[in-house]
């Protein structure tokens, strides 16, 4: 049961870190349409500030789940030298799609920042 806990944990958070800079930049997009004639330099600035904080928040989700999902592993395989290959196998799907998912993020984000 604790496993199942210890696997869902970094993968919500990734998610929540990807749904956040999804929010962020789109915030920022609203702001600049709503805004008459904006000052060309203000809303550059805030459009990267919040595509910065959007990646930033995305890199740490991810980077706290790889770690979970390492150290996961790393104890279960110290546990049980035996059954090594089975928990590698285990662990390598979520990791994949928990690295997918910050990718993607970072590209979306790079892509609002390059059509700028």
């Amino acid at each position: 049961m604790n496993s199942v806990r210890v696997v869902r944990k970094p993968v919500v958070i990734a998610m929540f870190a990807f749904a956040f800079a999804m929010i962020a930049s789109n915030a920022v997009l609203l702001a600049q349409a709503q805004t008459a004639a904006p000052a060309a330099g203000q809303s550059m600035a805030l459009a990267y500030f919040g595509a910065a904080l959007g990646l930033g928040m995305v890199v740490i989700g991810a980077g706290l789940g790889i770690g979970k999902f390492a150290a996961a592993a790393a104890e279960g395989i110290a546990r049980q030298p035996a059954a090594a290959a089975q928990i590698t196998g285990a662990v390598n799907l979520p990791l994949f799609l928990l690295e997918g998912v910050a990718i993607l993020a970072e590209v979306f984000v790079l892509l609002i920042v390059l059509t700028k």
